[in-house]
């Protein structure tokens, strides 16, 4: 049998199929603990289930996929049906639960997804709550700076020159405003201060989990941190494409096609050529573009290189762009240590 789920935030839709393709039932499910129990349970009793397409293994079908493979069910990553078929058959959670599990027996889906149960997956977390605190520190520093440009000009011009670590110290210590102030000059030294105590609080956040997330990358990968130009964000964020499961990504070129960064055939008829790829994860495509400005800045042998591809003719945008490639394939064998070892033996 094959299992097909369309994933929901509070529901779930499974669909089964036999070997033949003959849909059999279908059914939804509470998206609990009990729910994927009672899912699962359901689909054994039209015999062994073997393989199941999921869609959102990196969503709501997160939980669904760990228990499922937890219970020796091979998970598939499945996408979205094609939009050219569900104009003409409509759109139900049962239609793309049935989708889901077609892909599957077809072999159109062969994706294997994030394990989502380890290291790679803390990293993952404290990651999305740093971004979100720096992101919002900046908001505040904005917002701040913002109240200064109509504030009373005697406030103004008392923190004027400072820069901003002194300046937001300064106004989360400004005095109570006299009695005799005006509204809008109360109003403005209640607010910076407010502002420059969420500023001090949300650095307190980011330097935390800035620690936290170093100390994952230096546990689960330390051998990424000693090369040049890789620190923890852009470590954690290639790791994070990569997943807890690596051994998912098969190849150095499946690695940078999944990081955005390896060519594209765009050839027809007596035209060959390639194109820039423009799909793949752009977080991870953006990490290994700041780690290749971070070595041409400070690393000899990028800087040769890049030197003598200009003297080839290249153009700076063509030598990133070759750079980024050698940087995922440094970053693969990095992690996937056996894999280097096995591609080399069968090459000999």
């Amino acid at each position: 049998m094959v299992l097909g789920v369309d994933t929901h935030r509070d529901v779930h839709v499974a669909a089964v199929l036999d070997h033949l393709g003959t849909l059999l039932d279908a059914r939804s499910f509470p998206a609990t603990a009990d729910g994927y129990r009672g899912l699962l349970a359901w689909a054994r009793t039209f015999g062994q289930v073997r393989r199941a397409g999921v869609e959102g293994t990196g969503s709501f079908g997160a939980a669904l996929t760990r228990y499922l493979r937890g219970e020796g069910v091979q998970v598939v990553e499945v996408h979205q049906p094609n939009k050219a078929l569900r104009r003409r058959r409509g759109k139900t959670d049962a239609v793309d639960a049935e989708a889901a599990a077609r892909a599957v027996l077809s072999a159109q889906a062969t994706a294997v997804p994030k394990a989502g149960d380890g290291h790679v997956e803390a990293m993952r977390i404290y990651k999305l709550a740093r971004d979100s605190a720096v992101k919002s520190r900046s908001q505040a520093i904005n917002q701040l700076k913002a109240v200064l440009v109509n504030a009373d000009p005697t406030l103004r011009e008392s923190l004027a020159g400072l820069g901003t670590k002194t300046l937001i110290r300064t106004c989360a210590e400004l005095p109570d405003p006299s009695p005799a102030s005006t509204p809008a000059f109360a109003a403005a030294v209640h607010t910076l201060r407010l502002l420059a105590r969420r500023i001090r609080q949300l650095s307190a956040e980011a330097y935390e989990l800035e620690k936290q997330l170093r100390a994952a990358v230096l546990e689960h990968t330390p051998q990424l941190l000693e090369r040049p130009g890789i620190g923890p964000d852009s470590a954690a964020t290639l790791l994070i494409t990569m997943g807890d499961n690596p051994e998912r990504v098969r190849s150095q070129a499946s690695f940078a096609a999944l990081c955005g960064v390896s060519p594209v055939q765009a050839s027809s008829g007596k035209t060959q050529r390639l194109r820039l790829n423009r799909g793949g994860d752009r977080q991870a495509n953006a990490a290994l573009y700041r780690i290749v400005l971070t070595r041409l800045r400070r690393h000899d042998p990028t800087r040769d290189y890049l030197e003598r591809r200009t003297s080839q003719g290249k153009t700076r945008r063509e030598i990133i762009r070759c750079l980024k490639y050698y940087v995922a394939r440094e970053v693969y064998h990095l992690v996937r240590p056996q894999t280097n070892a096995a591609e080399l033996t069968q090459a000999a």
